[in-house]
């Protein structure tokens, strides 16, 4: 085997060297944007700071301004410097990016209406029905002759989605015992992974001479968050910026129904290093002012069902993401009774393009009277919007658990897009 030499060396070096150094562009291309959300009449300053060249593509010429110029056919736009985009109609272009001349990545630039928004800040119950029942746990079977059997065992899973037992619907525990009580074998509709597949399970005479088959299940959940925004239009709303899991399985909720219930805030329990602390909130079940129809990972949605619930709201301008600075901000919620307060907040950094869209933002509590009732950013006050320069920017997602004071935000728009 021939040594290397030092010339060897040296140009390994300098290879390792050019390829440790691409490493941040490489990434940066990895969580570029497949979608670029613009505001008519607005102007949008992006950086997006990489070495590469975008071709922008439009059926219209009059679509888009592009450097304070008008879009010409094919035109090439260099991303390693700041681009100011604007439109005064609504639309759509395709941009295409490009890596020393070659594609690497299809991004659509949607120019949308310039719409207002009813800030939230309410702390409100929610209520969860899942779309069908949710496996948590498998257990054992004490049967007739007192034996312990595992009749689900290998066949269903925690997480595990129960559709339909011997073609009935399930819409609730209740439907699905009786289906198991009333029956000794079991073909059972599942959808696990967003797959939907049958299983068959031969269910165990128990000692109480009724049918089971050894599962934990789940059909509903319930707890307190804040409303972050409502369209006076549409009267869609959006809440809590991150999705409602089960507390078992860790899984995202599929809903069949639920709604949002006015509540009232009786305690809080502060937050403490290592330690999230709770808003203890009376949710009154009887005065319901929405209903709730997708759970995503960015948040709920819905619908106001109540017109009394927002009128006398002020509708304010949106603010995109390209818009939010690092700097003072506030945030609106409801840590008393049924107040909605604001609370001055520190927007640390921003990070435009992370994976995880809740935790776009690091936010730092600043406001003392807040400081002084909870630490900080509790469990209850997701959802919280953020106000900056008078546009609704973004929403409270998480609190550093070590760490009350400070927090995750999410922007607006990424909750947006999937009103």
């Amino acid at each position: 085997m021939q040594k290397l030499n030092k010339k060897n060396i040296y140009i390994l070096i300098l290879i390792l060297i050019s390829l440790i150094a691409t490493i941040p562009t490489i990434i940066k291309f990895i969580f570029f944007p497949s979608n670029i959300n613009l505001l008519v009449g607005n102007t949008h300053k992006i950086n997006f700071n990489i070495p590469a060249v975008a071709t922008l593509v439009s059926n219209d010429d009059s679509v888009l301004n592009v450097n304070n110029k008008p879009l010409e056919e094919n035109e090439n736009i260099k991303l390693n410097k700041e681009v100011y985009l604007k439109s005064d109609i609504e639309g759509s272009i395709n941009m295409q990016v490009s890596l020393m001349g070659i594609p690497v990545k299809n991004v659509t630039v949607s120019v949308l209406p310039n719409s207002k928004l009813i800030p939230g800040g309410d702390s409100v119950g929610v209520r969860i029905n899942t779309q069908g029942v949710m496996v948590l746990g498998l257990g054992t079977v004490i049967g007739q002759d007192s034996k312990q059997y595992e009749p689900s065992k290998d066949i269903l899973k925690p997480g595990d989605m129960i559709l339909k037992v011997n073609n009935i619907d399930i819409d609730s525990k209740q439907t699905l015992i009786q289906c198991i009580e009333n029956n000794d074998k079991l073909n059972i509709e599942i959808k696990r992974n967003n797959v939907i597949q049958n299983v068959n399970i031969e269910c165990i005479k128990g000692e109480d001479n009724k049918n089971k088959i050894g599962i934990w299940v789940r059909d509903s959940t319930q707890g307190i968050g804040t409303l972050t925004y409502i369209n006076p239009e549409t009267k869609s709303f959006g809440s809590l910026g991150h999705g409602v899991v089960d507390i078992d399985t860790k899984e995202i909720m599929e809903v069949k129904d639920g709604k949002v219930m006015k509540s009232n805030i009786i305690d809080i329990k502060k937050g403490e290093k290592g330690s999230p602390g709770e808003l203890v909130g009376d949710i009154r079940k009887n005065e319901a002012v929405g209903i709730i129809t997708n759970n995503t990972n960015v948040g709920i949605y819905g619908k106001i069902t109540d017109e009394s619930f927002i009128i006398n709201r002020e509708a304010i301008p949106i603010g995109f993401k390209d818009s939010v600075e690092i700097g003072k901000a506030h945030i609106l919620c409801n840590i008393n009774g049924n107040n909605i307060d604001k609370y001055e907040i520190e927007i640390e950094s921003i990070n435009k393009y992370n994976i995880d869209n809740s935790k776009s933002m690091v936010l730092k509590i600043t406001d003392e009277k807040l400081l002084q009732k909870t630490n900080g950013i509790i469990q209850g006050m997701s959802g919280s919007p953020i106000i900056q320069n008078g546009k609704i920017v973004g929403a409270v997602t998480h609190v550093f658990v070590n760490e009350p004071s400070k927090g995750y935000g999410i922007f607006i728009e990424n909750m947006l897009n999937n009103d």
